[in-house]
């Protein structure tokens, strides 16, 4: 009984996203000027994750973003800072945390090459062909990803 309602929760919290793959063709400059495309990691999965430095959900995600980046070749991980004051308090929680992954500086326009932001973690899925796979709006885990990952 309990794995049923794990997995009836992580359906619910990882909807599919419907919509084509061309609509998610971005291109996001990170905070070292390196430029990312989806099609940059064709064969990976590739999550991009919203955060903001004042958001206690989205640091408390990190780790397991971190984990993810580091210990799996097949997924690429991409944060996305969102309403901050400057760059540099950014890169300082970037460091504090040890994010080895690309940092980018967001805004309104890049975030709406994905959709319309209405809360902080939003969290995008993209499969190994590039086709959007998931979205999560709020905290997500290491396990729920996997998990994710292992059913699609």
């Amino acid at each position: 009984m309990k794995r049923f309602f794990f997995y009836f929760i992580l359906l619910v919290t990882l909807l599919p996203i419907g919509v084509s793959a061309e609509a998610f063709q971005f291109r996001f400059e990170d905070s070292k000027g390196k430029v990312h495309r989806l099609s940059d990691y064709k064969g990976r999965w590739v999550l991009v994750n919203f955060w903001a430095t004042w958001c206690p959900p989205c640091l408390e995600e990190i780790p397991d973003l971190v984990a993810l980046y580091k210990e799996r070749q097949d997924i690429m991980v991409i944060g996305i800072a969102m309403d901050y004051e400057d760059k540099e308090t950014v890169m300082e929680y970037a460091q504090a945390l040890s994010i080895p992954y690309p940092v980018v500086l967001g805004s309104r326009e890049i975030a709406s090459q994905l959709d319309e932001l209405s809360m902080l973690p939003s969290t995008y899925l993209f499969d190994p062909d590039g086709k959007p796979a998931a979205r999560k709006v709020g905290l997500l885990t290491r396990e729920d990803i996997e998990a994710f990952i292992r059913q699609y």
